[in-house]
């Protein structure tokens, strides 16, 4: 990296001297000789700018990108409007480090604040902090708030996205508490009236988890639900897909007492799976247990507005062994990132945003159920992901990535789990009914 450094060789050379050395090699002499390379690395020559540009560029033509994409399953391809990536990519935002210096760090202070407030306003919450890695971290810090003097015990819904299942079990292996998996029904929901028996039977239930949308993309009855777990003196935490929110009821409105979720969705790419944001919300009596850092507004000496870092003693970095939670960072950027997304896009845009991909699911989905050996799974209401049957899974897919088209997640040999965004035009879904019904003929 030496040729990087923006130093001539005369400034090298008189920073040796203020240090009473001839040369750089004289900086290692305490290191054993018989551990020292003594050659030069295996390394290419330096290339020129234009061609480390060309070279990459052939590099990236070997990976295979699809213009047209029905897959979801826990990331999901939007459309990021130009503003968005304008904003966030100023140096100031891309060079902020974590506020360990809170004072002196406003900038970045203000923009965490704005992103709790909007996942506050997005999830009917009181309280959310600066987030965390990402969804699945977020449902399982969750579940770790639940837990209290005499009520550990973790229940799951089996209808949850199958990695936030694992790393809950993993979070909750490492803590020693028992984790129990309510099974879904036939209707793909989960059984609650199992949920019902297993909670009832068990005084030491500390919170539950339902997804909803869930894995299928149906709608759970949250409030239902919640009416169950509360009544067990148990705490409910529900795992959402922000983008529904802007169609359906927010978590807190229908009982829940967290709401955490994948923030990927909210103006970030893809990217071949990150960086993602785990958010997360709580009602005002949980708010000391939400982990990592939360930011505050105040006011300085002067009476000018200010933001401050409220609350971080739960992080391991302050109370070592006591703390509740080992998060103690958070993803800034890609928080900033949704808040600025869900800013350009409004409360309007984003209303509008959630109903595209409503409604084009519900389109889809008679598209491919109105094709011989293909129909749903489940009757449920879904949002914008859907389960259907097919003849053969592996040849359908085969046959749409012959098209340019990566086709939906699958389930089993018989079953695809299928995804539509406002990026999907009536055109594409028309031409993968096309493509599926010539294959199924």
């Amino acid at each position: 990296m030496g040729s990087y450094i923006p130093n001539t060789d005369a400034d090298r050379q008189a920073m040796l001297k203020v240090i009473g050395i001839k040369s750089a090699d004289e900086l290692f002499d305490n290191v054993p000789k018989k551990v020292m390379l003594n050659k030069a690395l295996n390394l290419p020559q330096g290339m020129s700018e234009m061609g480390v540009a060309s070279k990459m560029a052939s590099l990236a033509g070997e990976n295979k990108t699809y213009p047209v994409i029905f897959r979801g399953a826990g990331a999901y391809k939007h459309y990021i409007p130009a503003a968005v990536k304008r904003i966030t990519s100023k140096e100031s935002f891309v060079t902020a480090y974590t506020p360990y210096q809170p004072e002196i760090s406003q900038g970045i202070l203000q923009s965490i604040f704005e992103y709790q407030t909007l996942i506050c306003e997005l999830t009917g919450m009181d309280a959310s902090n600066a987030s965390v890695y990402d969804g699945a971290a977020a449902a399982a810090e969750a579940m770790n708030m639940c837990r209290d003097r005499g009520k550990t015990n973790i229940y799951v819904s089996a209808t949850a996205h199958p990695q936030v299942i694992e790393t809950i079990e993993t979070y909750c292996w490492g803590y020693g508490v028992p984790v129990t998996v309510i099974p879904a029904g036939a209707d793909g929901k989960t059984d609650f009236a199992k949920l019902e028996a297993a909670l009832g039977a068990d005084s030491g239930a500390a919170g539950f988890y339902l997804q909803s949308p869930n894995f299928y993309g149906l709608i759970e009855d949250t409030a239902k639900c919640a009416e169950i777990v509360h009544g067990a003196k148990a705490l409910l935490v529900a795992g959402v897909n922000p983008t529904s929110l802007g169609l359906f009821e927010s978590p807190g409105a229908l009982g829940a007492d967290i709401a955490v979720g994948e923030g990927q969705p909210l103006g970030l790419p893809i990217a071949f799976g990150g960086p993602y944001l785990g958010f997360m919300a709580a009602k005002n009596a949980l708010m000391r247990k939400l982990p990592g850092r939360i930011a505050g507004e105040t006011t300085d000496h002067d009476g000018r507005r200010a933001f401050v870092l409220t609350l971080q003693a739960r992080e391991q970095h302050i109370r070592r062994e006591k703390a509740s939670s080992n998060v103690c960072s958070n993803e800034a950027h890609c928080a900033l990132t949704a808040a600025v997304y869900l800013a350009v896009l409004g409360e309007d845009g984003f209303a509008e945003l959630a109903k595209q991909c409503h409604s084009k699911a519900v389109y889809a989905a008679q598209k491919i159920a109105a094709i011989p050996g293909y129909k749903r799974v489940h009757d449920g209401e879904f949002f914008h992901e859907f389960v259907t049957e097919c003849p053969n899974a592996e040849k359908t897919l085969k046959a749409l990535d012959k098209h340019g088209i990566l086709g939906g997640l699958p389930l089993s040999e018989k079953r695809i789990l299928w995804c539509v965004t406002e990026c999907n035009s009536k055109e594409d879904i028309d031409r993968l009914a096309s493509i599926l019904k010539e294959e199924a003929a």
